[in-house]
């Protein structure tokens, strides 16, 4: 079960609820405080001055004072207007996270809400209730307003939600399950859509997943050395003492303890390795400091008050710009480009091992009989592709703002489109180290199982032999190894191995 006290949500903790639908709760010393800056919102409510979102307009129409009694209707209105994203839905375990983390700003109680607006989003979690979220339509500026607009709908029972895959009337899930509708009073409709949890939510997500891609292809990497004859020396620690980034040296000690004991090593056969080969500690080694570094923004953002207005508990309540995505956004881009770094050295490792004249004897392709058969061939050329795109993707999304509402909102983040698009890096990335994989196993069958470390045979002989890679003597159809292979890497922990 997770506590959510504002403060102490990790990246495993959103994994935990968002994959494995752990049951949420409230912490009730932060209630108590959810409470008391409530008691403020209401007082102000009442009285005569314009505060933003409670008895204004919102954006470029904030000049405009709301009666008394609209506020409460202002506050559906919201939502509606703002519920306009397009495209197909988030998958559910986004929409979890996502839901997860406004629950986890909203309890910190600088948004003025209601105890009510956290319960019944933990409600939602805990009874697994899916609003649909288009995927589209976040420019990651007052928020991802969009789509948070789609589930706060949810929340008070209008719009729809996802149910074994098919759009439905969330009404009718409510009334199935048992669940009332929320009602907005004032400031909420606002609070719940004002923040950067949708685009956070995913980035968040597919960091805590990047950790394990990384040292999956560290592992995959470690198989490809072996199989290449390759230099141990490369990987002596005494290269990383005298250079010391703290990827590199986790890398270079995690291959060197998987490799160690493969017989190859007693004949040394070449000078030095190629880049993709030798700079192994080097490039993983940045990429995975890269997502470290991610991780400290995201586990930062994932426990703030991304809210406007938020309220203090001496009465002030100020508006400010926290809503703004550009610490999500700029997270996004760079976990995009360590991922597109990956996938890029991945094929040239798996280009070596497929053509004679750099793999150190290995035939074509890896097939026994070329000609007749093609062998791995057109698997790299997925790679060359997945590569390719990658490139593009890496691209960053966070530099692209482009003004909106009036020009109140001038300079925008992104994050969603950031995030939006990390999730195909991701899903390349993961593809492209499942044919290394598959190509890595296939040499060291050429080679012979007797050249691998006796920890790396132990993981073949128990895991990958027997469930996931056959051994290939002529060419078949490939796609279904391929998904193995990439559920062999979903589903085991690398850090660990």
């Amino acid at each position: 079960m997770i506590k959510i006290d504002g403060k102490n949500l990790s990246l495993d903790d959103v994994y935990r609820v968002s994959i494995n639908k752990e049951a949420v709760i409230a912490d009730t010393e932060s209630i108590l405080f959810v409470k008391k800056t409530r008691r403020i919102v209401e007082e102000k409510a009442s009285g005569e001055v314009p505060i933003y979102g409670i008895n204004t307009g919102v954006g470029k129409l904030s000049e405009i004072k709301i009666p008394k009694e609209k506020v409460e209707e202002l506050q559906v209105n919201i939502l509606r207007s703002h519920a306009v994203g397009v495209g197909n839905p988030l998958p559910p375990e986004f929409v979890r996270a996502a839901m997860l983390l406004r629950a986890n700003t909203l309890i910190k109680g600088y948004s003025g809400v209601r105890p009510e607006v956290v319960e019944k989003i933990i409600e939602f979690l805990n009874k697994d209730i899916i609003p649909y979220v288009p995927e589209k339509g976040s420019v990651g500026a007052s928020g991802d307003l969009a789509p948070l607009a789609h589930i706060a709908l949810s929340l008070i029972g209008e719009g729809w939600c996802l149910e074994d895959g098919k759009k439905v009337l969330c009404k009718d899930v409510l009334d199935k399950k048992g669940v009332l509708p929320l009602r907005l009073k004032a400031k909420e409709g606002l609070a719940l859509i004002n923040g950067t949890q949708a685009s956070s939510a995913i980035i968040s997500l597919l960091l805590k997943k990047s950790f394990n891609l990384l040292y999956a292809s560290n592992f995959i990497a470690s198989v490809v050395f072996i199989a290449q004859h390759g230099v141990l020396e490369e990987f002596d620690e005494r290269i990383s003492d005298i250079r010391p980034h703290e990827g590199q040296r986790k890398v270079a000690d995690y291959i060197r303890k998987l490799v160690d004991g493969s017989p190859v090593f007693k004949n040394r056969r070449k000078v030095q390795d190629a880049y993709s080969i030798r700079c192994i500690p080097q490039v993983h080694g940045a990429a995975l400091d890269l997502l470290e570094f991610s991780r400290k923004i995201m586990e930062t953002e994932i426990n703030s008050t991304t809210d406007n207005p938020v309220v203090f508990e001496n009465g002030d309540i100020i508006s400010n710009g926290n809503f703004h995505g550009q610490y999500p956004a700029y997270a996004g881009d760079i976990i995009a480009i360590a991922l597109t770094t990956l996938s890029s050295i991945s094929d040239r490792r798996s280009f070596r091992l497929l053509t004679p004249e750099l793999s150190s004897g290995l035939p074509a392709f890896l097939i026994k009989n070329p000609g007749l058969n093609s062998g791995f061939m057109m698997l790299q050329v997925t790679q060359a592709s997945l590569v390719a795109q990658n490139r593009i993707l890496a691209s960053p999304a966070s530099i692209h703002s482009i003004p909106t509402s009036g020009d109140q909102e001038d300079s925008v983040s992104q994050s969603m489109n950031s995030a939006l698009k990390l999730r195909e890096v991701y899903e390349n990335t993961l593809n492209t180290l499942a044919i290394e994989l598959l190509i890595a196993i296939s040499a060291i069958r050429l080679r012979g199982i007797e050249t691998l470390s006796s920890k790396l045979k132990h993981i073949f002989e128990s895991k990958l032999s027997r469930d996931y890679i056959p051994e290939f003597e002529n060419d078949r159809i490939y796609q279904e190894d391929i998904a193995k292979t990439r559920k062999f890497i979903e589903n085991t922990d690398f850090f660990n191995i």
